[in-house]
């Protein structure tokens, strides 16, 4: 799937939003991408895990790991594409850990896999937590990245889509200058124990 049919999918699905949001990341947009909308077909779900591990075909991955929520899903379809398990870290008092059981080899090469990268923290956080584990992390994916290509990561990082998308800092931002409330759909703020 390339770009432009990917945005088509975005906006058939109605996962690409309109409006005025706070991101995951504590960023404003005018746009947001809620990718749950277009994974919930599994077979665009498999057509993207399968074209990003076309992407990383030239590496070994034995396994493949996403932050939870929004890289649980495409996560596992990469897993899929190359035959190899999936696992997610979550946030645990405000940082990410693998838990449920979830581990890794050391050595192991590891393919990580973001529904979206805006900033890029979550999936650092991710770098970190394999790294320290001592896995090999072979590269970094996303269906989309917000920044247009401005993010710069230890490890070959290949999106779907990148497209820069205006984003402000809340107090910068010129809807909420106008009096205007940030809806905020990611899932940073789920109640986790």
């Amino acid at each position: 799937m390339d770009s432009e049919k990917l945005i088509k999918k975005l906006l058939e699905t109605g996962a690409l939003l309109e409006g005025h949001f706070e991101l995951t990341s504590g960023l404003h947009s005018n746009k947001y991408f809620q990718c749950a909308l277009l994974l919930q077909n599994p077979e665009i779900s498999t057509e993207l895990g399968q074209k990003i591990k076309d992407m990383f075909s030239g590496e070994k991955v034995e396994l493949v790991a996403g932050p939870a929520v929004g890289g649980i899903i495409i996560a596992h379809e990469v897993a899929r594409a190359f035959g190899v398990k999936s696992v997610f870290a979550e946030r645990v008092d405000g940082k990410m850990a693998l838990r449920r059981g979830f581990g890794v080899q050391k050595g192991q090469k590891v393919l990580l896999v973001e529904d979206v990268i805006t900033t890029g923290g979550s999936i650092l956080e991710l770098v970190a937590i394999f790294k320290d584990a001592g896995a090999d992390v072979v590269g970094i994916a996303s269906i989309v990245d917000r920044s247009g290509g401005k993010i710069v990561f230890p490890v070959p990082f290949r999106p779907l889509l990148s497209i820069e998308v205006e984003s402000y800092q809340a107090r910068e931002c010129p809807f909420c200058a106008k009096g205007a409330k940030a809806e905020k759909p990611g899932s940073r703020n789920l109640n986790r124990k």
